[in-house]
């Protein structure tokens, strides 16, 4: 029974990790990196085909958002997750589809231009579907048999609708060994959801550390500070930009302002609108209203039971159409835009930066996490230009940052989380958080709680059967390089579908095994002149 780390190993997006247990090949999570990286991420030493299952701890990009890759490569076991993240992931996924096949259509049009090929999309909506089919939705607390080698059950962890942390039992050559992989750990007494669940013992933990070096602001009233914030922007007659994560972070802001004009906290402008122009967070919000009650805590429940809808409340409108989200640019009247991405990397929210940035009378409201390279990170950091559709734009906004309301635990929520196993576990692998953040939280745990504590790099390997490293990397820094030229990175395009289709051919002749051998002399002597072709 052996581990490799793949991705998030000393970087926050990009999960996935692989686990090997009596000849069968398990993946847990399969996310898609978001900003920029600080360090290589290590190829699956595994055809995705040879893949059995995946384990998926919840739905948000950074975890599931290369699923459809998976399985446009070969992949075709099932995905294992809860019935929420499953709902979740069928508008998630096709999103990401989506956006894969409009950037490929743009990159299309100025190759063609310039007389280059196609540049195909990563993946599609027929692999985004393809793999959905795969899916199989569980219950929380519920412990299902894999295979022979392999039981896992998912616990709720408080940090999305529907995500859970994921105990592993393992069983192989007589042994059984237990692992747990933490997902991402939820923050306390967060709307709508959950506070995490403890688990009560482990051999081995996987676990994240987006926030292991720091702790959240001293928490002050979420519906007061936000209320604040709104006020005092419409009363100098501006907009409320809230870039957010389409699922979860809009929920929760959507909680926050029902509870604020109920309290009518805001004053001096009448029913005051709020707009939530995003596609996919007015699905997910959906998802949100119809998922089974076990879901939702107790005061969410309480409102439901009351009669009230917790997302819902005068002067919400849901913009769907592109001509409807234009126009909210055109509208003077002050008001509070909801809108995605919440990193601001894509999706209307840059149109909306572009119409509100440089207007002094506006507010940018961060909400959530911002990863370094990203056009959020930017802005909060305090650029006084960005570039947005070609147009240098200036930022005069008011730029401020929601207190308290991450997702994510911080140090000390998940060293409370560390502290709730009956007995230490025999070793803690570190990630999901960027260089310092994983070091600092892997030598909290090694220093100040007495845990045997280490922050793997992509591509180490750990055996847990004998409890030793089989190989240890020291990680590969990807290269600070200047700016691409387009010629040069159509040109590396070109070659990683090159590398891509050797990758897939490599795989179709593994499945040649037991033609005939005329049909196998063939094939080879086709592959041969290729080979002979190329080196000429």
């Amino acid at each position: 029974m052996k581990i490799t780390f793949i991705g998030a190993a000393h970087d926050v997006t990009g999960s996935c990790t692989l686990l090997e247990v009596g000849g069968h090949h398990i993946l847990i999570d399969c996310g898609m990196k978001q900003g920029s990286t600080t360090f290589e991420t290590a190829p699956l030493p595994v055809a995705e085909k040879d893949i059995e299952c995946v384990l998926l701890t919840h739905a948000h990009v950074d975890h599931s958002g290369n699923l459809p890759l998976l399985y446009k490569r070969g992949f075709r076991g099932a995905v294992y997750t809860t019935d929420a993240t499953r709902s979740l992931c069928e508008i998630m996924l096709r999103d990401c589809a989506n956006i894969q096949m409009s950037e490929a259509e743009y990159k299309t049009r100025k190759a063609r231009r310039a007389g280059e090929p196609d540049v195909p999309p990563l993946f599609d909506l027929n692999d985004a579907e393809g793999v959905l089919k795969l899916f199989r939705g569980q219950e929380y607390g519920r412990v299902i048999q894999i295979n022979e080698s392999l039981a896992v059950r998912f616990t709720d962890i408080g940090h999305l609708l529907g995500s859970a942390c994921i105990e592993a039992w393992l069983h192989e050559g007589g042994e059984t060994k237990k692992i747990v992989f933490s997902g991402d750990v939820g923050n306390t007494d967060q709307p709508i959801i959950c506070d995490p669940e403890r688990v009560e013992r482990t051999d081995y933990l996987l676990v994240e550390s987006t926030y292991g070096d720091r702790l959240h602001e001293e928490r002050q009233g979420y519906i007061e500070t936000l209320a604040g914030f709104i006020q005092r922007t419409l009363d100098r007659g501006g907009n409320v930009i809230i870039p957010s994560f389409a699922v979860g972070r809009t929920q929760e802001i959507l909680y926050f302002i029902r509870e604020i004009k109920n309290a009518g906290l805001v004053k001096g402008h009448g029913v005051w609108p709020v707009y939530v122009d995003s596609p996919l967070a007015n699905e997910a919000t959906s998802v949100f209203m119809q998922c089974d009650t076990q879901y939702l805590d107790e005061e969410t429940k309480a409102v439901m039971a009351a009669g009230e809808n917790p997302l819902v409340f005068e002067g919400l409108y849901l913009t769907t159409s592109t001509e409807e989200s234009r126009n909210l640019n055109t509208d003077f009247e002050p008001k509070v835009i909801i809108s995605a991405s919440g990193m601001c990397d894509a999706g209307r929210i840059r149109h909306h930066l572009k119409y509100n940035l440089w207007r002094p009378e506006c507010m940018v409201l961060f909400v959530g996490y911002q990863a370094v390279g990203t056009l959020g990170r930017y802005i909060f950091d305090g650029a006084k230009t960005v570039k947005l559709f070609g147009d240098d734009v200036a930022v005069n906004a008011e730029i401020e940052y929601f207190p308290g309301i991450s997702g994510h635990a911080d140090r000390n929520g998940l060293l409370d989380w560390i502290s709730g196993f009956a007995e230490k576990p025999t070793k803690i692998f570190v990630n999901h958080g960027d260089e310092g953040a994983c070091e600092e939280f892997a030598r909290c745990l090694r220093e100040e709680r007495g845990l045997d504590a280490y922050a793997p790099f992509s591509g180490t390997e750990y055996d847990l059967g004998k409890n030793e490293f089989v190989r240890l990397t020291e990680g590969v820094r990807v290269k600070k390089e200047k700016p691409m030229s387009p010629a040069r990175k159509r040109a590396n395009e070109a070659f990683q579908r090159l590398v891509d289709a050797v990758n897939r051919l490599a795989a179709a002749v593994r499945d040649c095994e037991g033609m005939a051998t005329k049909d196998l002399a063939k094939l080879t002597d086709r592959i041969n002149a290729i080979i002979e072709k190329i080196r000429k």
